[in-house]
Order: C-alpha cells, then sequence, then structure tokens
C-alpha cells in the first residue's frame, strides 16, 4: 500500500482529528514541519491501520462500506423474510387442514360404496378414480399458487390418454413427483386411471392410505429385496391393474434420488464401459421388464400388439406405448416435498419433456431390453446438458424449433374441489358425531 503524504499523521490520530488532544500553543498557525513517512513494512513486521470509531481494527475501508451495505440490506430484507416465515406457516395450516378434511372424507366414501364394488365393480373404480384424481389436484395446486408452473415440451401425450401407457420418468427429488400431479391433471382420464410404483416409504406418509386403497406398488429398495420385490409386483399387476381398469403406470426406473446413485452408477459404467452419466443414472430394468412381460397383449403369432399408429383408433388390447419423459429444473436445482408445501423458494417453471414409442418398437428379451432402457437413458442425459446450457430443450429430428406449452390448472376447478372436501369433512364429522351419540 502506497505511504500517505507528508504531514498526514500531523493531521489525523487514532481519534480522527488532532493527533495531541492538547491545545495548541503561541506557534499553531506555522505549518508543521513535515515528518518523515513511515518505513515501509518488512519481514517479521505486521502492517496494520489505526482504528476508528466503530469500525474493527485495520479494516479496509471497501470492507466497512461492504459491510454498511449488508447491514443495511439485511434491515430491509427483514419484512420480506418475515413475510416469508409467515406465508409457510399459512401454508402449512392450510395443508394441514386440507389433509384433515379430504383424506377421512374420501376413506369414508370409499366404505360407504363397498356395496357398489360388488355390484357393479367398474363404476365403483371409476368413481375412486375420479376421488383420486381430486386428491392429486389438491396436490398440484399447493405448487400452482406458490407459482411452480410446468412448462411441457416434445410430442402430445393428450393424443393416447385413452390407452395404456408405461411413463418412464428421471428422479432428481421427492417433488417429481408433485410436478407429475400437476402436469397430468389436463391429460383427461389419466390421472384417475394410474398406477404409481414408489418408494414403499411413501406408505407411511399422510398420503399412504390413499395410494393403498388406489392401488399403486409401494417397492422395497436393496439388493436383498430385489428379486422378492419382484415377484410380489408381478402378482399385484395380476391382480390389481385389470381390474381396477387401470390404464397409465408411473415408474421411476433409476430406483433412487440422483444425488443418491450418481456415484454408485458412474461405478458401475466405469466398470462395464458405459457411457459416464451426470445429469442422470442408469436404470434398472427389473420393474419394467416385469411390467411389459404382464401388461403386453400378444397375437397369435407372439408379437406384441399395439401396432405403430399413433391415432387413438388403435384400439388393440394391452400396453401400447412407452413415454420416455424427461424433468428438467431451472440451474439442476429440484424441488423437492417441503419447497412445494411451504413456498419459500421463488417461482420456478419445471420443464418436462415427453418422447413417445409404440410398444412393438420395445425389445422384450431382457438383455435387448437392458440396452434399449440405457440408450433412453443416455439420450436424457443429452436432453439435460442441452437444456442446462441453453435453457430449452433440443427440436424433434427433422425440425428447426422446438416448441413447448405452457401446462395450465383451472382454478375455478381448483376452488370446487377445494370446497368439496370442506364440505365433506363437515358433513362426515356431523354424522360420525350423531352415531357416536345415538350409541354412546
Amino acid at each position: 500500500e502506497p505511504a500517505p503524504p507528508a504531514g498526514a499523521h500531523a493531521a489525523t490520530g487514532p481519534w480522527g482529528a488532532s493527533e495531541s488532544p492538547r491545545r495548541p500553543g503561541p506557534g499553531a498557525g506555522r505549518a508543521a514541519p513535515p515528518l518523515p513517512p513511515p518505513p515501509p513494512p518488512s519481514a517479521g513486521h505486521a502492517f496494520f491501520r489505526l482504528p476508528q470509531p466503530g469500525l474493527g481494527p485495520g479494516l479496509p475501508k471497501k470492507d466497512r462500506t461492504d459491510a454498511n451495505v449488508r447491514m443495511a440490506v439485511t434491515v430491509e430484507e427483514a419484512p420480506w423474510l418475515g413475510w416469508i416465515v409467515a406465508k409457510a406457516l399459512m401454508r402449512f395450516a392450510f395443508m394441514v387442514a386440507n389433509n384433515l378434511v379430504a383424506i377421512p372424507s374420501y376413506i369414508c366414501y370409499v366404505i360407504i360404496l363397498q356395496p357398489l364394488r360388488v355390484l357393479d365393480s367398474k363404476r365403483f373404480w371409476y368413481i375412486e378414480g375420479l376421488m383420486y384424481k381430486w386428491l392429486l389436484g389438491m396436490v398440484a395446486s399447493w405448487g400452482w399458487y406458490a407459482g411452480y408452473t410446468v412448462m411441457e415440451w416434445g410430442e402430445d401425450i393428450k393424443a393416447i390418454a385413452k390407452d395404456e401407457a408405461v411413463m418412464l420418468v428421471n428422479h432428481q427429488a421427492t417433488g417429481d413427483v408433485c410436478t407429475l400431479m400437476m402436469c397430468l391433471q389436463d391429460k383427461g382420464p389419466v390421472v384417475a386411471q394410474m398406477m404409481w410404483l414408489m418408494d414403499h416409504i411413501f406408505k407411511y406418509t399422510n398420503f399412504g392410505i390413499v395410494s393403498l386403497i388406489h392401488g399403486d406398488f409401494f417397492i422395497r429398495q436393496g439388493r436383498a429385496y430385489r428379486d422378492q420385490q419382484l415377484l410380489v409386483l408381478k402378482k399385484h399387476l395380476e391382480h390389481n391393474y385389470r381390474s381396477r381398469d387401470r390404464k397409465w403406470i408411473v415408474l421411476f426406473p433409476e430406483g433412487g434420488f440422483l444425488r443418491k446413485r450418481r456415484e454408485t452408477s458412474q461405478a458401475f459404467a466405469k466398470k462395464n464401459n458405459l457411457p459416464f452419466l451426470t445429469h442422470v443414472t442408469l436404470p434398472r430394468f427389473g420393474a419394467t421388464n416385469i411390467i411389459l412381460k404382464a401388461l403386453v397383449a400378444r397375437q397369435e403369432n407372439g408379437s406384441p400388439a399395439g401396432g405403430d399408429a399413433r391415432g387413438l383408433e388403435c384400439k388393440s388390447r394391452g400396453l401400447q406405448w412407452i413415454i420416455d419423459t424427461t424433468i428438467a429444473y431451472p440451474k439442476a436445482e429440484p424441488i423437492d416435498i417441503q419447497t412445494w408445501i411451504l413456498g419459500y423458494r421463488k417461482p420456478t417453471v419445471t420443464h418436462v419433456h415427453y418422447r413417445i414409442f409404440p410398444i412393438g418398437d420395445v425389445p422384450l428379451e431382457t438383455e435387448d431390453l437392458t440396452s434399449w432402457l440405457y440408450q433412453r437413458f443416455i439420450e436424457k442425459e443429452d436432453l439435460l446438458s442441452h437444456f442446462y446450457k441453453t435453457g430449452a430443450f433440443p427440436p424433434p429430428q427433422g425440425q428447426k424449433e422446438a416448441v413447448c406449452r405452457e401446462m395450465t390448472l383451472s382454478n375455478m376447478w381448483i376452488f370446487l374441489i377445494q370446497s368439496f372436501a370442506f364440505l365433506s369433512g363437515y358433513l362426515w364429522y356431523h354424522i360420525i358425531q350423531y352415531f357416536y351419540h345415538c350409541l354412546f
């Protein structure tokens, strides 16, 4: 640091004024003789600044300014932070109240409709599916009103909403499930006739009882449980998929969150001379293999039914489509379920990309299916790399520009299903209270 000009030490002292607190003497009006500049710092000598009032010793002027600015910003942001906390508490309180009325009401309706299940099973599961869709719509509304919206890319999956399909989705955080609950709400009967394959830990959440009634499958992860779980999955599909008129299955083939499986997947890829992936992990093929073998209808010659037609006129029984679904978050920062509920993160647009494959193009033999799945996730890696670099997914092959579609929810529809949930809760509370007083 350059030395101060001559005389500077005579004008400024530790108190920021006169060097000496004594009153000036007779020669005060004359200029003081220049003092020699202080010696430059040398090895073994620490150089420091004199302290000033209210500031730490030796704090540079620039750092003092930054410190003051940071303090001012913190004070100015206090009301905003307070509002974020208050809003999160209000959202959490509403979510708890919503669950306390909606889930018990769903269970009560299912119980009282059991005679219909015996008389007309198809109609019973149709009504149950509608209520299931409304519950998922309530979950979607929590993110919708927090500003967590969805932009859709690729092929339009509404065209195959009435056909049977499997969605293969990459998995980054718990918010992936909420994102799918939102973006599938406007796809006709899909949500009502959907079956989820999810980790067994979700069985013990507040929504677990609803998923059990609906017929979702909870799979236990781990090598020790793998073979047994695949057998249980096969039996579950045989007993619950067709009998409950299910059409779509949502599957996360990676078998866990990206952050938990990435290192293991990369080590496996290195050992087996497979591509090194960073935005996705190599998928596990066991559940996909079981689903295809159980649900793909076969023609007399043994080839899969479904054909290559994309129109709704395709009426072949059995699984007809594979929907390769890729979820991307801005800056690769996924949304978790806590953020979805509390809404403390700024409004975010999640991007979802779809590609549709006819089941006739999907190999059913184990080795070929494994290679086919690996190829899909290698392509997911390329899609996500392009998205994180450009902020958009690449255009489909043969097109110059990618087109995205904004997914929207109807505010009136959300208001109606929320009102129905609270009115149902009020109704069932009084019914149960009446019978309780009659019995006791």
